[in-house]
């Protein structure tokens, strides 16, 4: 990232679209022909995994799937799978500026059985082809989904004990007896990963990058897991010892218990990190750009016993550092990777952030407080850094500026010399984009009169995340020239 660029922050499942939820069709492509027009290098979205439940982007079924939601359905019109009169009726109430996943769970997996039922055959040596080049991570995942189903859908913690032991006699016998049902996830990955790389392609074409986003640890129910255990801390019986979180601060006075497995380091060292590195490989395969999340949890992270009710009672315990991503490196080479490093940040994390030679976050949101001088201010920038207005987990621009106190609202209006005319929204966005940071991100949000309504995830809580969506009314050619401008006063 040794170039000055700019770039909008925005999930697929944010897109306009009228199948419930935004997806790889022409939404998607009319959003990069938004950024075109506004000047900006740069797509930044969230995890594509395959969500679970409370429908986070970061708890996914498996580390290398991708999410059926994002398959544009068009397609499969197309293609005569579906019929186009079967799809009216069922997506004719879907609300345009929210994502109901109850809703998609139940009827587009429907949608796209019925697809894979009706196709099958036509493309049976296509999805064979696909198995076989993805063999590494699609057989565990296809045949995880698939045993799952026969236990209605619950965690692979709760199944019968034949089918939790990975390879199992059980296993074998089920995964040449259900090849159909298995197929069926294949199908789901071989449109996902077609129609992604189609996307990214006209994106790229158009100077456009993709920044993915890695979520540092998997889904206690995820095919991961289930298939290679002793890469994390569990007993005998396959039952979490500890779990993942963070400690109280400011914001979260019982800490956030976040319920992930913790990785058990010294196996994955012994293996040379191979799973890492073919983690990072896969990213890079379909990202041009990787944001890699909680990256502090590198150097040390918040470990909590099983079966807590908050996060309170963990502790430290020490990460891998450099010895991860000296062997990434050594394996994959220089890439171009941005490490998140928010929250409780030591010297021991600044010292890994620092050896990495990886561009850091900082956010402006954390940055104005009228009684201290903050990092998250500009003028404490350099060159090596991504500014952002906020990030998925932060209010909207206009809610931030409401629950502000008055003398911090009157700093900030004094720091950045706001004006009514500009409109604080955008003098915010001015404040990112002339900062010397190389790269300067906002989430759509911040371009549009986006309230509490269209915040996108509050840490801490279980339900109504997600969800947000924005429409085609929304990219609006008046807001393209806008950014467009400021893009090209501060060379981005």
């Amino acid at each position: 990232m040794k170039d000055r660029s700019s770039g909008i922050l925005l999930h697929i499942s944010s897109l306009p679209g009228r199948f419930g939820i935004g997806d790889f069709g022409s939404g998607a492509y009319k959003f990069v022909d938004f950024l075109e027009k506004s000047g900006q290098k740069n797509w930044q979205i969230l995890p594509l995994g395959i969500t679970s439940l409370g429908d986070s982007p970061y708890q996914s079924f498996s580390a290398f799937a991708g999410n059926p939601y994002f398959i544009d359905l068009n397609e499969l019109i197309n293609n005569t799978y579906i019929n186009e009169e079967d799809l009216k009726e069922i997506f004719s109430n879907c609300n345009p500026r929210k994502v109901d996943y109850s809703f998609l769970y139940e009827e587009k997996m429907k949608i796209l059985k019925k697809a894979y039922k009706n196709s099958k055959w036509k493309i049976y040596e296509e999805l064979k082809h696909f198995y076989k080049v993805n063999y590494d991570w699609i057989r565990d995942f296809a045949l995880f989904m698939s045993i799952k189903g026969k236990h209605c859908n619950s965690s692979w913690l709760e199944w019968d004990k034949k089918y939790q032991v990975y390879n199992s006699k059980d296993v074998l016998e089920f995964e040449k007896e259900n090849e159909e049902e298995i197929y069926f996830w294949v199908f789901t990955q071989y449109f996902f990963y077609i129609q992604w790389k189609r996307l990214k392609s006209y994106a790229n074409n158009k100077g456009v990058k993709i920044i993915g986003d890695l979520p540092i640890y998997v889904s206690a129910d995820s095919a991961d897991i289930w298939s290679k255990p002793h890469l994390f801390k569990l007993d005998e019986d396959f039952k979490l010892k500890t779990v993942a979180g963070v400690p109280p601060d400011d914001f979260t006075s019982q800490g956030q218990l976040w319920g992930n497995p913790i990785y058990n380091w010294d196996a994955m060292e012994k293996e040379d990190y191979k799973w890492w590195i073919k983690r990072i490989k896969h990213s890079f395969s379909i990202f041009d750009t990787l944001r890699i999340d909680h990256f502090r949890g590198f150097e040390s992270f918040w470990e909590v016993e099983y079966g807590q009710d908050t996060a309170i009672n963990g502790k430290w315990s020490k990460g891998p550092g450099m010895k991860l991503f000296n062997k990434i490196k050594e394996e994959l080479g220089e890439l171009d990777i941005i490490v998140e490093d928010l929250g409780l940040i030591t010297e021991e994390v600044r010292r890994l952030v620092k050896e990495s030679g990886f561009p850091n976050m900082k956010v402006l949101q954390f940055g104005f407080n009228s009684l201290e001088e903050s990092e998250h201010m500009p003028h404490t920038f350099n060159k090596n850094m991504v500014v952002y207005t906020g990030t998925h987990d932060n209010p909207t621009l206009i809610e931030w500026f409401k629950k502000a106190s008055r003398e911090d609202i009157l700093y900030v209006m004094k720091y950045f010399k706001l004006n009514l005319d500009e409109g604080f929204k955008l003098g915010i966005v001015r404040g990112a984009w002339s900062s010397c940071a190389n790269l300067a991100i906002a989430p759509m949000q911040d371009f549009l009169d986006s309230d509490i309504t269209s915040r996108m995830n509050t840490p801490s809580t279980k339900y109504g995340n997600w969800t947000w969506r924005i429409v085609e009314e929304d990219l609006r050619e008046e807001l393209a020239k806008k950014i467009k401008d400021l893009t090209k006063i501060y060379w981005r």
